[in-house]
């Protein structure tokens, strides 16, 4: 049985569990403000957003949403959910898991950030995929990972919480393998929190 089964279940466990004190620690200084601009002005004016694991919504969603894109919120943890449409009502959202997503919309821009790398290895190569399928064509795609191959851990609210990324060739691989082209690729911005931010495009 491989021993990395089940520890994204746990970090959904920990997020359910600490959603209203994740939601209070979480920065609105918006250090992610260059890369949401990037990301924006690569989708057409108004065009349809798809955010995986948007937590309580805050920056990430009150950005998008402010910006003018259909957005659409998914997350698995309820708990999550209910912060965020208590803010935003009318918005769109939807409990879902993004290794197991089906949808039979297509969007503009996916993101996934700071919730793609808390997929083990073999589920980020499985998930991949997924949300290349998602995306219109000429749609973009823009997740945080890791600077290289491997696992650590982070937490939440003073809980243990697992990362893992695999290296940036083999992100580049997958992406190519399903109709994407890496884009964009930073280790580590030291003007965004560190994040290492990876953008393709679906030509």
């Amino acid at each position: 049985m491989d021993e990395l089964n089940g520890l994204s279940d746990q970090t959904r466990d920990i997020y359910e569990a600490n959603a209203s004190a994740y939601d209070k620690a979480r920065s609105r200084t918006l250090s992610e403000a260059r890369w949401l601009t990037r990301f924006g002005d690569g989708l057409p004016k108004g065009g349809s957003v798809l955010d995986l694991g948007c937590g309580a919504g805050e920056p990430i969603a009150a950005w998008l949403i402010g910006e003018g894109f259909a957005y659409t919120g998914v997350d698995f943890s309820p708990a999550m959910l209910e912060i965020a449409s208590a803010r935003w009502p009318d918005q769109d959202w939807q409990l879902g898991d993004m290794r197991s997503l089906k949808m039979e919309k297509r969007f503009d821009g996916v993101i996934a950030w700071n919730s793609f790398f808390h997929l083990t290895e073999n589920e980020q190569r499985e998930t991949l995929p997924r949300l290349a399928a998602l995306l219109n064509q000429g749609g973009t795609l823009m997740t945080t990972v890791g600077p290289h191959a491997g696992q650590t851990t982070g937490t939440v609210a003073g809980s243990t919480v697992f990362h893992a990324s695999l290296s940036p060739a083999e992100y580049a691989h997958s992406l190519e393998a399903n109709g994407l082209r890496l884009t964009a690729y930073l280790a580590e911005d030291p003007d965004c929190g560190r994040h290492s931010v990876l953008m393709a495009r679906k030509d």
